[in-house]
């Protein structure tokens, strides 16, 4: 990661920097991103947080996460493609687990298209598959796809 990225959590006054990421991060032929109002939810509940990534003054990449009991679960993870190889998704995934640790969060999990490339950056971190939804996703372009459960218990070595 370049010396000038830094992560923040982020407040409702950063709703357009948020979205300005998804909308570049996510294709829509996946109809995985979210909307606003959907995004907005999260910052009502005291056990959610959304941390951006900030290169200079442009955000470049975002995390959305909750707590469910000692539980923590990636809601989404986005990085910008200009700034995807430069480890903003492996700082983002370091910073939602330090924060769920502190939490209280014993168990990791998060859910994706099982063609997402962004499973080399997950099993990097210390995630496996759990579970399996056989054709749960529907993207735009019409291909039905499997969702992969992934899940880190924080009793493993820390990376």
């Amino acid at each position: 990661m370049t010396a000038t990225v830094h992560l923040a959590t982020a407040r409702i006054a950063d709703i357009s920097a948020v979205m300005r990421v998804m909308d570049a991060a996510f294709d829509p032929a996946y109809g995985e991103a979210w909307s606003t109002a959907q995004l907005l939810t999260l910052f009502a509940l005291p056990s959610a947080r959304v941390c951006l990534a900030w290169d200079g003054d442009e955000p470049c990449g975002f995390s959305a996460a909750r707590m469910a009991g000692p539980e923590s679960e990636l809601l989404l993870l986005g990085v910008d493609p200009a700034a995807r190889g430069r480890g903003v998704g492996a700082a983002l995934m370091a910073d939602w687990q330090a924060w769920a640790k502190s939490e209280g969060a014993e168990d990791y999990f998060l859910e994706m298209r099982a063609d997402n490339d962004a499973v080399h950056l997950y099993r990097s971190t210390g995630f496996s598959e759990c579970g399996r939804r056989s054709a749960y996703y529907r993207g735009a372009d019409g291909v039905v796809r499997d969702a992969i459960t992934m899940r880190r218990s924080s009793n493993i070595t820390e990376k």
